[in-house]
């Protein structure tokens, strides 16, 4: 681990508009991959006939992506710039794997939208930025790259930004806390070193941009929100839940509660990285034991909190949503399932309460009959099995979620307000 303060940079875009070869190259030029390893890969890119690919290689690791040719899990991969220590959630393009951005742009901080110079706003290049606003990403770096493709074409790049620039203001996200660089991930242009190519370009380069993000408060002062992932039984220590911390400290000797399933105990003990610590805070992933609660007392989905501030249970939530893919209409009734922070849950769609216009966030409609994709909606929702979550305004990290159904990521959303039951 690093000295300097943490971020989590989330990398979207559309499919194929280089974020790959540009993840490989940040890792490349900040150290984090030697150069022998990138030499290997470009033997393997050419012998596949994929010359080129040698920088996304260094994401796709996995066989089977190599085959196919896309990105498939959420990589996570660290470097260091010289005022941060980054770890990269590399958010795939594909649509099937909006669901992993979802989980992984709501644990980003900032993130780098990477946008294909010869191919323009795609769209997934919206759906992505409508998701990072609905879930709360700060401040945007807009890499347009394959500026070699186009012959480093000012006039190009000033209409790609004119374009996002359009986008930015539909989905309402602040335009002057976006920054645009002209970048080649491929040839290496703007992203460490300045480009010889391209003249005309004064401002920074990807790195020096990425020096410049405000640093991030991590919510130590919100209270303990630690999603549990896995339940596990130790010999010598006995149960023990493993998650990631999303918000709050944990000490050892804290008395605290599990909701939904409503059970809990004192902390016995916390393990980091298979050493025990006393106490452990926002982005650690633990496993702890507790005073007299049993395997079969908790399960996945529940969230760890304090005895005095327990994580809430909703009765029914009210939750704003976007639509962002639906064979036909969704009305009120409809039952998906929610994916929120660790848990999966059935919840019906009590009743659609606004239409809301998704380029100013105005109410365009109250009570609307249904919805349809690319609609933004406020709804109340009915888990059918308890489910704990938080407005997201209070604890934005147990705030968002997404809706699936049909093998597909049909909605996102965020929780406005909790009705406790």
């Amino acid at each position: 681990m690093s000295d300097k303060p943490h971020q989590n940079l989330a990398i979207i875009g559309h499919v194929d508009h280089g974020k790959s070869t540009l993840v490989g190259r940040l890792l490349f030029e900040t150290g984090s991959v030697p150069e022998h390893v990138i030499e290997q890969y470009r033997e393997e890119a050419e012998e596949k006939g994929k010359g080129g690919f040698e920088f996304a290689y260094v994401m796709d690791n996995l066989a089977e992506e190599r085959e196919r040719g896309v990105t498939i899990d959420i990589a996570h991969q660290e470097f260091d710039t010289d005022e941060y220590y980054f770890t990269i959630v590399d958010c795939p393009g594909h649509r099937d794997f909006v669901k992993n951005m979802i989980t992984g742009a709501s644990q980003a901080d900032n993130a780098v939208l990477v946008v294909a110079a010869d191919d323009g706003v795609a769209p997934q290049t919206r759906e992505h930025v409508f998701l990072a606003r609905t879930l709360g990403i700060n401040e945007l770096i807009i890499g347009v790259n394959k500026m070699d493709i186009v012959d480093y074409s000012e006039d190009t790049y000033e209409e790609v930004v004119g374009e996002v620039k359009k986008l930015l203001k539909q989905v309402q996200f602040g335009t002057e806390d976006a920054s645009f660089i002209p970048i080649s991930a491929f040839e290496g242009d703007n992203v460490a070193e300045k480009s010889g190519n391209m003249d005309w370009f004064d401002g920074p380069t990807l790195l020096e941009s990425l020096n410049d993000l405000p640093a991030t408060e991590p919510p130590t002062d919100a209270p303990l929100r630690l999603p549990i992932q896995d339940v596990y039984t130790i010999s010598g220590i006995g149960t023990v839940p493993v998650g990631r911390l999303e918000t709050g400290t944990m000490h050892a000797g804290d008395n605290v509660s599990f909701q939904p399933s409503d059970v809990g105990g004192e902390v016995k003990t916390i393990e980091m990285h298979h050493e025990e610590v006393d106490s452990a805070g926002p982005g650690d992933n633990v496993g702890f034991n507790v005073r007299g609660v049993g395997k079969d007392d908790i399960r996945r989905g529940d969230v760890c909190g304090p005895a005095d501030d327990p994580p809430s249970v909703a009765e029914t939530f009210q939750a704003q949503v976007v639509v962002m893919q639906h064979p036909s209409v969704i009305t009120a009734g409809y039952t998906p399932v929610f994916h929120a922070h660790t848990a999966q849950v059935a919840c019906t769609i009590e009743s659609i309460d606004q239409k809301l216009d998704p380029a100013s966030g105005e109410v365009a409609e109250e009570n609307p009959d249904f919805i349809k994709s690319g609609d933004a909606a406020v709804v109340t929702v009915r888990p059918q099995k308890p489910l704990s979550i938080e407005p997201s305004s209070e604890i934005p990290e147990l705030g968002s979620f997404a809706i699936r159904d049909m093998g597909q990521t049909i909605a996102a959303g965020k929780v406005l307000s909790v009705n406790e039951r």
